[in-house]
């Protein structure tokens, strides 16, 4: 699920297939973390402070487990975390399942907030779900061909071809990151899940 030009071609593929074995392999009930593989070293270009970037993976290791105990066999959801703020995405199959997954989730330590895009119905074919690794690629790619977006601070999550942007970024930068990945062929709704900081807050975030 990373993206980079052509020169590294090669491990972007090799990525994608071990994602999509990973997805063929999983069967029932699948809890996906952060919409990627699980265990990448730190980014100190990242937005967060290195602290906040080790409680993200500790919640969503954490909600996964939570949730694999509450849903047993059923649906198919995403656990990304961003600054201890959590996107729910994904299908379960009864409505009450979807609050239960959002009560579950909301009450891992340090979650301050969630947002629930779990939708009700039949959980995403492997072919779809393929399809949404390809795009989030494609997205990624995207903001690296932008010079006025740091690509590295914005995380994207692709779940039925809905594209998920989340990250710590100025009003500004979230209309056109939103602009760039409604671009991309195939995408069919940009969704906007950052935490808006202030030109002054950036700027305080810059390498001095």
């Amino acid at each position: 699920m990373t993206s980079r030009h052509n020169s590294v071609a090669a491990p972007r593929l090799t990525l994608l297939a071990a994602v999509l074995a990973a997805s063929t392999l999983l069967g029932g009930c699948a809890v996906v973390v952060g919409g990627a593989l699980v265990g990448g070293a730190l980014s100190y270009n990242d937005r967060r402070t290195s602290g906040a970037q080790i409680e993200d993976e500790a919640i969503e290791l954490k909600a996964v487990s939570r949730v694999n105990a509450v849903l047993g066999e059923r649906g198919h959801v995403n656990i990304t975390s961003y600054n201890r703020s959590v996107l729910i995405s994904g299908e379960v199959p009864l409505e009450a399942d979807r609050a239960k997954v959002e009560q579950t989730v909301a009450g891992v330590e340090p979650v301050r907030a969630t947002t629930n895009e779990l939708r009700v119905g039949f959980s995403s074919s492997i072919s779809t779900r393929s399809n949404d690794t390809i795009l989030t690629s494609k997205v990624k790619a995207a903001f690296l061909d932008a010079r006025d977006l740091q690509s590295n601070a914005i995380k994207v999550v692709t779940e039925r071809s809905t594209v998920y942007l989340l990250g710590r970024l100025t009003e500004r930068e979230a209309v056109r990151a939103a602009d760039v990945a409604r671009a991309v062929s195939g995408v069919a709704k940009v969704v906007r899940v950052f935490e808006v900081i202030s030109e002054a807050e950036l700027a305080n975030l810059q390498p001095k």
